[in-house]
């Protein structure tokens, strides 16, 4: 619900910005102002998607999906990188037309403050999104916010440009200035694409929250219980880890159920919300999988 809330007021926060950039354009006719207004655009489309993808990881674990929907996310950010790309496409092929034809931008003053006031929105909306999706662990968030982010900073260049142009007299700036943009928004298009294709490959967890499964690990290891296979995952806002405990053959059931079910908690301590898969297995035995030596996928914990 909280994630949702979020996205809501992106979207409501897109729609006012769209408005008040294209009247910027309709008043300059400056390209720098339409490719600004366009990247919005895409915000519309991104946060409305983003929304859909949210809900649909928030649905619980069914028969059909045991560990839930939480992937989705994945979809939502890998979207808007590939909606952001197409957005900065189109900002290329009419920054070249212009570059071709260069015209003079009017009504400068009036453009850039309605320009200026979808900035200073946008820049608080972003912010107030990147800091609820480091609380929450939402990529979806933070796709958005960052995508925000993008817009405000491409917002100040537009600016700094469309001021240039009748100070300088130089009307082929304007058109260059949106090229800039738009290489700028796909760099950005392309970080995003690439963080869902980790997610959707079963990326580990970040190094922050290794070295703490790491530190619960060296609290409970022993010359009676050792832990190996050791493998973390993300997916969306949850996380997993899952390994082999290994312990005298002569513990009783009880006893290693009790040393499970403890180094769980510490993990669940340390790691709120983390999903623990815990094997045990005798002290000198390994399973099939290990003696037939299939490949080992264990994420790498740091020294």
């Amino acid at each position: 619900m909280h994630i949702r809330r979020y996205l809501y007021v992106s979207l409501a926060t897109a729609v006012l910005v769209i408005a008040l950039k294209m009247l910027a354009f309709r008043l300059t006719g400056s390209v720098g102002f339409l490719s600004d207004a366009m990247e919005s655009m895409v915000n519309v489309v991104a946060a409305g998607f983003a929304l859909l993808m949210v809900s649909i990881a928030g649905r619980p674990p069914d028969a059909d999906h045991p560990y839930g929907h939480s992937k989705a996310e994945y979809f939502s950010s890998g979207i808007e990188g590939l909606l952001i790309g197409v957005a900065a496409v189109l900002i290329v092929v009419e920054a070249a037309q212009r570059l071709m034809a260069p015209q003079p931008v009017e009504s400068v003053p009036v453009g850039v403050a309605l320009i200026a006031l979808a900035t200073a929105i946008n820049a608080g909306v972003a912010w107030w999104m990147l800091q609820g999706a480091k609380r929450l662990r939402s990529i979806a968030l933070e796709a958005d916010g960052r995508h925000l982010l993008t817009d405000v900073w491409t917002s100040i260049g537009v600016i700094v440009g469309v001021v240039l142009v009748p100070i300088t007299g130089w009307l082929w700036l304007d058109p260059v200035v949106g090229i800039a943009v738009a290489l700028h928004i796909l760099r950005e298009a392309y970080s995003l694409v690439a963080r869902s294709v980790d997610g959707l490959m079963d990326k580990s967890l970040p190094d922050d929250d290794l070295v703490a499964v790491e530190q619960v690990l060296v609290r409970y290891r022993s010359k009676e219980m050792r832990f190996d296979h050791v493998r973390t995952r993300r997916a969306g806002t949850r996380r997993f880890v899952s390994m082999h405990l290994h312990m005298p053959a002569q513990w009783t059931l009880g006893r290693a159920a009790h040393c499970r079910l403890t180094v769980e908690k510490a993990l669940m301590d340390a790691i709120p919300g983390i999903g623990v898969t815990i094997e045990t297995l005798p002290q000198d035995e390994e399973t099939h999988q290990e003696e037939c030596g299939q490949p080992d996928a264990a994420a790498k914990l740091p020294e």
